[in-house]
C-alpha cells in the first residue's frame, strides 16, 4: 500500500514539475515590449513605443533601421505564422504537417511561384531601395530567428529555424496572389454543368453576366463528369490551408462635399478566412524622410493597407478572371507530346522532391505545356482522359510585387500612387484611395486581357484549337478606375464595373447585396461624419435579403400549416433583412435558403458537383434572381417520377423542411431561435485542433451578428446543421478621417500578438464583437506616455 502511495505522489510531483516547466517555458517566450535589445546593423540607436493594444511605434533615423527593427519585432510576435506562410509556395508543409498536407504541396509546386519568385528576384535593381530596404527587414528577422525566443509551435512541431530570404517574401505575396483567385474553384465545375444539362441551365445561374446589376461606375455523346474534382480539390484545399485565404472586401472613400469636415473620409475591411493569429501586423514606422501606419502580411516588408497624414490606401478583391484551364491533347503515338498550334510539342517535365514528416520523401513528376503545369494527377481524384493545362498570369508575366507594395507605401502623390498599381499583374485588386489634398480615387490592378467574340473564359478552355488562348492585352490605361467623379464618393464591394468601350471585364463577381446597401447609404446623405462611418461599417442590413424573403412567403402554399409554420412565416413577412445577435428571422432565412438550394439543384447537378456550387460566388449571385423565373428549368425534381415541380411546390416543401429542422434543433418555440444561438465565431489556430491544446491557442466563442453579404460581411457555408462554422470576416476595419488624422480608428479580430501569452493575443476580441475601435495613434506624445518603451541599440 505504501509503494503504491509512493508512485502516486511520485507521479503527481512529475506532474506538477511538468506543468510548473512548460508553465515557466511559456512565460518565457512572451514578447519582449519594454528594455534594451542589441542588434547589428542599425546605424544609430532606435526606440520603439508599445501601445496599450501591442501596436509598435517605431522611431529611427534612417529608413533602413527602421525596416531592420521593424522585421525583428514582427518576428517576435508572428514567426511562427511567418514560418506557415513561407512554406505554402514552395512544397514545404509536408515537412512539418506530414501526409495530410501532400495536397497542397503538390499543388503549388506545380503552380510554379517558388520558380516564378526566383527569376523575379534575378531582375531586381539590387541598388534600388525597394530591394535595400526588404533586405533590411529579412536581416531583422533572421536576427530574431538567431537570438530571440522559440516559438512554442516550433518546440511542438519539432521545426528547425532556418534564416528567411527574399525569395520568401515573394512566396508570400505568391500565395497571396493565388488565393485572390477564383477561376481554379470554378471554372472546372462550370464546364461540367454546362455539359451534362446544357447552356439554358446556366443562364438561369447568371453565368452570362447578366445578374450583376449594380455596378461600379467609372469614369475617366454520354456526359461523364470530368472535372468538378478540380473544382472541389482546389477549393478543399484553400478552405483548409494553415493561412487564410482572401475573399472579398468593402472600401468606400467619400469626397470632401458630402463630409461634416469638408476633408476626405476613407474605409476598408479587407474580408478574410479567420485564423489565429489573424492576417495582419500593424505597425507605425517614423522617420526624418517617411512615416507609415501598415497593415503587413506575416513576412513581408512593405504593408498592402495603410496611410500617413498625406494618404490612406487600402484594397478589395477586383474578382476578374486572371486564371484559366485549358484541355490539352495528347499525342496518340507519344504520350510525352501534346498537340499545339505549332504541332506535336514535348511536355516540359520538372520534378520535385516532397520532404514528409514521419514517412518516405514523394517524388512529384509535373508536365507543362505552353499554357501552363497539368493538373491531372495534382489536385485529389483529378484524372481526366486528356491533360488540363491551369494557366496564371501570375506565372506567366514578369513579376514586379516587391516594387508594387513598396510604391503604395512611398507614394509622392496620386500619380505616382497609380504608376505603383500599374506594377501589379496579378492579383486583379480595388485598390481605394484618399489624401488629404480632397482626391479620392478607385483604381483596379492586373494585367487585363480580352478573348475572341464567342469564347467564355467561364469553362474549361480548348487548348488545341488555336482560338481560344489568343487573347488580346488591355494597357494599363483601360482598367476600370474613378477619380474625383462627380457623385463625390468611390467605393467597391468585390462587384462588377461598368464596361470600359463597351467590354464587360469577365470575372466572378459577387451579388449586389453589399454594393446596392453601400451606394444607397452613400447616396442619401451628404454630411457623414467618422461616427457614422463607423456605423455604417459594421451595417448588418440587406435589403435584397429583405426582398427575397417576402418573395419567398408570396409563393409558399400555406395550406394545412401548422401553428409552429404560421409563426415563422409571419416572423418572415416583417423582416427589414436585419442579422443581429438577437433577431430570430435571420435563422429561419438561411436555413430556407440551404433547402431551397437543396431542393432546386442538387437533383440536377448531383451530390458532389452541389457541394462545389454550394462554395461558388455563382451560388450567391442566383438567390434573388433565379428565383423570380416562375418557369426555371430548375424547378422539377427530376428524381420523382410522373410529376412536374413547379416553384410554389420546391419552395413550400423548402420552407416546411426548415421549420421541421429548426424545431429539431431549437425547440418549438419560434421567439428563441435567436440568431447568436447558431451563428458563433472561433478564431482556430492550427495547434488548436488538438482538443487539449484548444483551449491555450483558439480564441472564441462568440456569438456574432452580421450575415452573408451584408456589410458587416461574416461568411459561411448554407447548411442543415445546428450552427453555422463561421469561416470568414472583415480581417479589420478601418476608418480613417483627414480632418482629423492622429484619431483615425481600427480594430482586429483578435489580437496583435501571435503568441497566445502575450496579453495582446485576444484583446480586441470582444471590443470587435461588440463593434468598437481604437485608435490608431500617430501622436508622439500620446504614444509615449501610454507605451512601454524598447530601445533597440547599436550591437
Amino acid at each position: 500500500m505504501k509503494r503504491i502511495k509512493k508512485f502516486f505522489l511520485f507521479m503527481i510531483a512529475l506532474l506538477a514539475l511538468i506543468v510548473i516547466g512548460v508553465y515557466g517555458y511559456l512565460q518565457y517566450s512572451k514578447p519582449q515590449y519594454e528594455g534594451e535589445v542589441a542588434i547589428k546593423n542599425i546605424s544609430k540607436e532606435t526606440n520603439v513605443f508599445f501601445d496599450e493594444f501591442g501596436i509598435p511605434h517605431i522611431y529611427a533615423s534612417s529608413e533602413k533601421d527602421a525596416q531592420t527593427v521593424l522585421g525583428y519585432v514582427h518576428a517576435q510576435e508572428r514567426l511562427w505564422q511567418m514560418e506557415l506562410l513561407r512554406r505554402i509556395a514552395p512544397g514545404k508543409l509536408s515537412e512539418i504537417f506530414g501526409n495530410k498536407a501532400l495536397d497542397n504541396d503538390k499543388l503549388f509546386l506545380a503552380l510554379g511561384i517558388d520558380e516564378n519568385s526566383e527569376q523575379a528576384i534575378a531582375k531586381l535593381d539590387k541598388n534600388g531601395k525597394s530591394y535595400q530596404l526588404a533586405m533590411a527587414y529579412v536581416d531583422g528577422v533572421n536576427q530574431y530567428l538567431e537570438n530571440g525566443k522559440t516559438p512554442i509551435e516550433f518546440t511542438l512541431l519539432g521545426i528547425e529555424k532556418k534564416p528567411f530570404t527574399l525569395k520568401d517574401v515573394y512566396n508570400i505575396f505568391g500565395y497571396m496572389a493565388f488565393s485572390f483567385a477564383c477561376a481554379q474553384k470554378t471554372d472546372p465545375l462550370l464546364t461540367d454543368l454546362k455539359n451534362k444539362l446544357g447552356e439554358s441551365y446556366l443562364k438561369e445561374l447568371g453565368v452570362d453576366g447578366s445578374y450583376n446589376t449594380t455596378k461600379i461606375k467609372t469614369n475617366d455523346g454520354k456526359i461523364q463528369e470530368q472535372f468538378i474534382e478540380a473544382s472541389t480539390a482546389v477549393a478543399n484545399l484553400l478552405d483548409k490551408s494553415p493561412f487564410p485565404p482572401f475573399i472579398g472586401s468593402n472600401s468606400w472613400v467619400i469626397a470632401p462635399k458630402k463630409t461634416t469636415t469638408g476633408k476626405v473620409i476613407f474605409a476598408n475591411d479587407p474580408h478574410i478566412s479567420y485564423s489565429q493569429p489573424g492576417t495582419w501586423y500593424e505597425a507605425h514606422v517614423v522617420t526624418p524622410e517617411h512615416e507609415m501606419y501598415g497593415y503587413y502580411l506575416a513576412g513581408t516588408p512593405y504593408p498592402l493597407l495603410g496611410h500617413n497624414r498625406d494618404y490612406a490606401y487600402g484594397l478589395t478583391m477586383f474578382e476578374n478572371d486572371d486564371a484559366d484551364f485549358f484541355q490539352e491533347e495528347v499525342n496518340p503515338s507519344n504520350k510525352e507530346q501534346y498537340k499545339s498550334i505549332a504541332g506535336f510539342t514535348d511536355f516540359k517535365i520538372r520534378t520535385k522532391e516532397i520532404k514528409v514528416k514521419d514517412s518516405a520523401s514523394v517524388a512529384l513528376k509535373i508536365k507543362e505545356t505552353n499554357h501552363g503545369a497539368v493538373m491531372n494527377g495534382i489536385l485529389r481524384d483529378f484524372n481526366p482522359s486528356q491533360p488540363v493545362a491551369f494557366n496564371w498570369i501570375y506565372t506567366h508575366e514578369e513579376n514586379k510585387i516587391l516594387d508594387a507594395v513598396y510604391s503604395l507605401s512611398h507614394s509622392k502623390s496620386l500619380s505616382d500612387f497609380q504608376k505603383g498599381i500599374s506594377y501589379i499583374v496579378a492579383p486583379g485588386l480595388n485598390i481605394m484611395y484618399g489624401d488629404a489634398k480632397n482626391n479620392i480615387a478607385w483604381q483596379t490592378s492586373g494585367k487585363l486581357y480580352k478573348f475572341p467574340k464567342g469564347v467564355n473564359s467561364n469553362y474549361i478552355l480548348s487548348g488545341t484549337n488555336g482560338v481560344d488562348d489568343k487573347v488580346e492585352y488591355l494597357d494599363f490605361s483601360k482598367n476600370p478606375k474613378a477619380v474625383n467623379p462627380e457623385w463625390n464618393y468611390v467605393y467597391s464591394a468585390n462587384n462588377m464595373p461598368q464596361a470600359i468601350d463597351g467590354y464587360e471585364y469577365p470575372g466572378y463577381y459577387l451579388p449586389e447585396d453589399r454594393a446596392k446597401r453601400i451606394s444607397t447609404l452613400l447616396d442619401e446623405k451628404n454630411n457623414w461624419s467618422k461616427e457614422d462611418v463607423s456605423k455604417m461599417i459594421y451595417d448588418n442590413t440587406s435589403s435584397v435579403s429583405a426582398s427575397v424573403s417576402r418573395n419567398f412567403v408570396s409563393w409558399i402554399s400555406t395550406k394545412d400549416f401548422s401553428k409552429i409554420e404560421k409563426q415563422a412565416l409571419e416572423q418572415l413577412t416583417k423582416w427589414n433583412g436585419s442579422n443581429s445577435t438577437s433577431d430570430v428571422v435571420p435563422t429561419i432565412y438561411n436555413k430556407l435558403l440551404y433547402f431551397y438550394f437543396k431542393n432546386t439543384f442538387k437533383d440536377e447537378m448531383g451530390e458532389l458537383a452541389f457541394k462545389q456550387f454550394m462554395k461558388t460566388h455563382i451560388m450567391k449571385q442566383c438567390i434573388d434572381n433565379q428565383s423570380k423565373i416562375e418557369n426555371s428549368v430548375w424547378w422539377d425534381d427530376i428524381t420523382t417520377k410522373n410529376k412536374k415541380e413547379n416553384r410554389q411546390d420546391i419552395l413550400t416543401k423548402s420552407f416546411k423542411e426548415t421549420i421541421a429542422n429548426l424545431s429539431s434543433q431549437l425547440g418549438n418555440d419560434v421567439s428563441t431561435w435567436n440568431w447568436g444561438r447558431v451563428h458563433k465565431v472561433e478564431y482556430k489556430h492550427p495547434i488548436g485542433q488538438v482538443a487539449l491544446l484548444r483551449p491555450l491557442f483558439n480564441v472564441g466563442l462568440f456569438e456574432a451578428p452580421g450575415a452573408n453579404e451584408v456589410i458587416n460581411n461574416v461568411m459561411y457555408y448554407y447548411t442543415d446543421a445546428e450552427s453555422y462554422d463561421i469561416s470568414a470576416g472583415p480581417s479589420t476595419r478601418r476608418v480613417i478621417d483627414f480632418s482629423d488624422i492622429e484619431n483615425s480608428w481600427s480594430i482586429l479580430p483578435t489580437g496583435q500578438s501571435g503568441n497566445p501569452m502575450s496579453k495582446h493575443y485576444n484583446d480586441q476580441a470582444q471590443m470587435y464583437i461588440d463593434g468598437k475601435f481604437r485608435k490608431m495613434k500617430m501622436n508622439r506624445e500620446e504614444i509615449e506616455n501610454s507605451s512601454t518603451k524598447l530601445v533597440f541599440k547599436v550591437k
